[in-house]
């Protein structure tokens, strides 16, 4: 078994990696109908699948590789599996939580043979994939009801279950890296990296971890309350490979943060922000060539080991930020 964490780690001395794209974003583009969703396989569900992106790496398979080997044609050294959802909380909503292990596994499987065949292409920048581990749909430290505040949608144990089954799922598919991303409350993340300190006990063996949480709004704080400062302590009791942010804001409002977040950690540093933010269309804007100007100043501020693109990016996105990343040396820790 391979020491990615070292493997990694040794990379990252060297140069500054490039995570991909958003895959919602790529998925939006084929126009999937409810009869794609669906696939022969599921023709006679009897509720509507649409929507399930997830679900595409067993009805659309190939529709999914052309995306990860359109950011791999880009550039990025890492691809993350399409399994942002893929845990049997979110699948809940389309009554599918018996399929999360195959979800999972087979989303594994398309994003390790499409790294294969570019690490085969030039074994001098070898390609990973991470494991996407999503929040889920509810939270485990604040109440949906404003009438109930005592009241929690889920419990962290509850968490622990359905975020075991997912990783488990990811490892056994072939994965080198865990992503827990996204993260809007750290104690949904600590059930997560729970879970991954359980199947790795499991298992008998680890693989690096890599955790992202989201700056929800102008206050700086995630949605569970938690400045940058405070976000690092609470997570950095495992030894991570990387910690930063993604999502909910463009480069230059995620710029600040992730200049604290070097400043106050000691894993290397991973950001992937929106492109921009959305239109009164919930599109997104900013073009290749506009981000890779904002992206550049976390380049000459030199607060990075990882870098790519969240809501809005595309391969464009991703090839600009790959070429850009070349010309600077990382972020040392």
């Amino acid at each position: 078994m391979k020491n990615y964490t070292k493997i990694l780690s040794d990379i990252l001395k060297k140069r500054i990696l490039v995570l991909d794209g958003a895959m919602g974003t790529m998925i939006q583009g084929y126009n999937f109908s409810e009869e794609d969703y669906r696939g022969s396989r599921f023709k006679d569900y009897k509720h509507l699948l649409k929507g399930n992106n997830d679900l595409l790496s067993i009805t659309q398979p190939k529709a999914i590789k052309e995306i990860h080997e359109s950011f791999l044609e880009a550039g990025a050294d890492i691809i993350e599996t399409n399994t942002f959802s893929s845990n049997s909380v979110a699948m809940a909503d389309y009554h599918m939580e018996d399929l999360v292990y195959e979800l999972n596994f087979e989303s594994a499987k398309i994003a390790v043979e499409a790294c294969k065949k570019f690490t085969d292409l030039n074994q001098e920048k070898p390609r990973f994939v991470a494991g996407s581990i999503g929040p889920t749909n509810k939270t485990a430290s604040m109440s949906p009801d404003v009438n109930d505040p005592g009241f929690r949608a889920i419990t962290f144990d509850e968490l622990v279950k359905s975020y075991s089954e997912q990783i488990e799922a990811l490892i056994h598919g072939g994965v080198n890296i865990l992503l827990v991303e996204t993260i809007f409350d750290t104690l949904n993340a600590k059930a997560a990296l729970f879970a991954i300190s359980g199947i790795f006990e499991k298992i008998g063996y680890e693989l690096p971890l890599m955790v992202s949480g989201t700056i929800t709004d102008a206050s700086g704080r995630t949605l569970s309350g938690q400045t940058t400062e405070a976000f690092i302590t609470s997570l950095s009791h495992l030894p991570l490979l990387t910690i930063g942010f993604n999502c909910a804001l463009g480069a230059d409002l995620m710029l600040p943060y992730m200049k604290r977040v070097s400043r106050f950690s000691n894993f290397y540093t991973a950001a992937f922000p929106n492109a921009g933010l959305p239109n009164a269309f919930g599109e997104y804007d900013e073009t290749a060539d506009d981000m890779g100007k904002k992206i550049k100043k976390f380049l000459d501020e030199g607060c990075i080991n990882i870098i790519g693109g969240c809501c809005g990016t595309t391969p464009e996105h991703i090839k600009v930020i790959s070429e850009l990343v070349k010309n600077y040396k990382p972020r040392k820790k």
